[in-house]
């Protein structure tokens, strides 16, 4: 049983997970209790953009730390529900010095575990300033060969999470006006 309720008219189940606004942001906040209640103290959140970067953002300002933002991105077809070859950024962004000491890699979900393996190798490789990774997801799929740090939700049965900032995926700026005026 999902540890999320839900509020919209869709019900979760062993193969979807529906999340709205407020789960979403809900469960933002007690992963952020879950890894201070652990003890763990970092000196910067790197998010992985797009899906961590709201959590990243929350996590930033909580902890106050600075926020560093590496863009990685896998799927991209059949509107974000089709997997390909995972791309990495060249470049993290960060406004206060380099990405450096204890890092807190933030994401919204693992689930095959080929993006935490990969950043963090990533990070290994093109960070030596960088002493020591832990992540932290709010969804961690039975189907991950990685298990992260700190997690809010284990899935045994691999859903697919429905988070309320996919209904942008399909909506173009000319059905903005439309859309909002539908509700």
């Amino acid at each position: 049983m999902p540890l999320l309720t839900n509020a919209t008219v869709n019900q979760s189940d062993d193969k979807h997970l529906w999340v709205s606004w407020d789960d979403y942001h809900r469960a933002i906040e007690s992963l952020a209790l879950i890894v201070y209640e652990a003890g763990y103290r970092f000196d910067q959140v790197l998010c992985l953009a797009r899906g961590g970067l709201r959590p990243g953002d929350i996590f930033s300002r909580i902890f106050n730390v600075p926020l560093a933002i590496l863009s990685t991105s896998s799927y991209r077809e059949e509107a974000g529900t089709l997997r390909g070859e995972l791309d990495i950024a060249k470049y993290i962004t960060i406004t206060k010095g380099a990405l450096s000491g204890r890092i807190l890699l933030v994401d919204d979900l693992v689930d095959s575990g080929i993006t935490l393996e990969k950043v963090q190798n990533h990070l290994q490789v093109h960070y030596p300033a960088v002493t020591e990774v832990k992540s932290a997801v709010i969804w961690w799929k039975a189907s991950s060969a990685l298990k992260p740090d700190f997690y809010l939700e284990h899935l045994p049965t691999n859903p697919w999470i429905h988070q309320p900032f996919e209904d942008y995926d399909s909506l173009g700026a000319h059905q903005l006006s439309a859309w909002l005026k539908k509700g």
